[in-house]
């Protein structure tokens, strides 16, 4: 299909025709993209003047929207920011997991999505420009040079997301276990729960300082007066880990039932350790699998030329001796 695509463009147009088209596609993108950003919408706060919900003075304003920090980015946010109350959560709980807790994080996250894809786009043409032979360059050729560059950096922010998210999940699953030990000696010490969590955060900040940022940011919003189950749930979400989720699980039926948090932390700790454990097991046991093929590898051609090789010679000069 890309053969006859290619020919009839070049029958239509000359040998840089394919080439011809694949840029005034891009052009129409990127002239297509100007009129939408002229356009500027009403903004969404001024929704809830109208609906009665609540007044918005200038002080809440400044608070939701800064437009001090970030006044160009706010100016195209229905652009930047998806219009779907859904996905616009999605996005920005998947941001959070990632350590990015700025209030314009989404908005660069798309910006820096538009701004590679184009960026490279432009770079592929150059390339394709300067260093390629149109005439004799085949369509999927044309696409990889011209549309690769601006694919890879569209995905790139995506992908660095979903590594931070998962970097960040290893550590706070590896350093929580020494944090609910630490917890606990803070507690049975006679402090409360919330000095605890205060204490832990500091002591983990230079091992562990995603799971010290989290124990940080809920003791501040313990001392600014948020409830305590909500904060803890909001912390289980953040952290995207199931071993924070069952802990957040524990204490709030601590609380609910009236039970000692000491007991329910000394034998959920207990089981972190053993799970921790189990873990370093399950990988140790992993191991010779993952070995078995690099060995193969590294081991059966040496093997096989030092067994063979003398045999392999050696009729090789018989044959040759025959001759």
């Amino acid at each position: 299909m890309f053969d006859s695509l290619n020919t009839m463009i070049i029958d239509m147009l000359g040998p840089a025709g394919p080439l011809i088209v694949v840029a005034g596609l891009a052009a129409l993108l990127i002239i297509a993209t100007i009129p939408m950003m002229l356009t500027s919408k009403p903004d969404p706060l001024d929704k809830l003047k109208k609906t009665g919900q609540q007044r918005l003075d200038a002080e809440t304003r400044a608070v939701l929207r800064d437009k001090r920090k970030n006044e160009k980015l706010n100016k195209y946010a229905q652009f930047l920011e998806p219009q779907d109350e859904k996905e616009l959560s999605s996005i920005r709980m998947k941001l959070l997991q990632a350590g990015y807790r700025t209030k314009d994080a989404v908005q660069l996250y798309y910006f820096a999505q538009f701004a590679l894809g184009l960026g490279l786009l432009g770079v592929g043409v150059l390339y394709f420009f300067i260093f390629v032979d149109g005439a004799t360059a085949t369509m999927q050729q044309k696409l990889m040079y011209i549309l690769g560059p601006g694919a890879a950096g569209y995905m790139a922010p995506k992908y660095w997301i979903n590594k931070r998210v998962e970097k960040r999940k290893e550590e706070i699953q590896s350093g929580f276990p020494d944090a609910l030990d630490m917890m606990l000696v803070c507690v049975e010490a006679g402090q409360s729960m919330d000095q605890s969590i205060v204490r832990v955060s500091k002591e983990l900040q230079a091992s562990y300082p995603a799971l010290a940022d989290e124990f940080e940011i809920i003791s501040h919003e313990m001392k600014a007066g948020k409830d305590k189950t909500q904060v803890l749930q909001d912390m289980s979400e953040r952290c995207g880990v199931q071993d924070v989720s069952s802990f957040v699980t524990v204490l709030n039926q601590a609380q609910t039932f009236g039970t000692s948090i000491s007991d329910a932390l000394r034998v959920y700790a207990s089981e972190m350790r053993d799970k921790r454990v189990m873990r370093a097991e399950e990988k140790a046991n992993q191991l010779p699998t993952k070995m078995t093929l690099t060995t193969m590898m590294l081991t059966v051609p040496p093997l096989l030329i030092i067994l063979v090789g003398p045999s392999a010679v050696g009729i090789t000069e018989m044959g040759n001796i025959g001759n």
